[in-house]
C-alpha cells in the first residue's frame, strides 16, 4: 500500500465523520435520529477499512473489523480499542435488527461518547 492511497483513506474517513457531525448536530427527530444512525454506520465500516490500510502501510496485517482494531491498539494508533469495539458493535445490533428504544440508545452514545472519540482520532498523525 502505498503512502498516498493511505492518505485518501484517512480523508475519506475524515469527510464521512464531518458528515456525522453535521448528522448529529442537526437531528430533531427520528427520521433525522435514523439518518444519524445510518451515517454512523458508514463513518465506523470507513473507520475500521483506514485503520486496516494504515496496518497494512505499517507492514501489519489483519483480516476482521475487530482484528484491525486490536492491531490498531496494539501499534499505538488508537488509545482506546474498546470504545471502537463498541461501536462496531452498536453498528452491528442497527443495521441488523430495528428497535426504536435501541436506536435511541444508540443516536445517544453516538452523539455523547463516540463523536468526539472519533474526532480526537487524528489519524494522519500516526502514518
Amino acid at each position: 500500500m502505498r503512502k498516498s492511497d493511505v492518505i485518501l483513506k484517512i480523508q475519506n474517513f475524515e469527510k464521512a465523520l464531518d458528515r456525522l457531525k453535521e448528522a448529529v448536530e442537526r437531528a430533531k427527530d427520528e427520521l433525522d435520529r435514523d439518518g444519524t444512525i445510518q451515517r454512523f454506520e458508514f463513518t465506523v465500516e470507513l473507520l475500521w477499512k483506514t485503520l486496516k490500510a494504515i496496518l497494512e502501510y505499517k507492514g501489519i496485517e489483519c483480516y476482521s473489523p475487530r482484528d484491525c482494531v486490536k492491531q490498531a491498539f496494539k501499534a499505538n494508533l488508537i488509545e482506546d480499542d474498546e470504545i471502537i469495539l463498541d461501536m462496531l458493535e452498536d453498528r452491528n445490533r442497527s443495521s441488523h435488527v430495528y428497535d426504536e428504544k435501541m436506536s435511541e440508545e444508540i443516536f445517544q452514545r453516538i452523539k455523547n461518547v463516540y463523536l468526539r472519540y472519533l474526532e480526537n482520532l487524528n489519524l494522519i498523525k500516526k502514518l
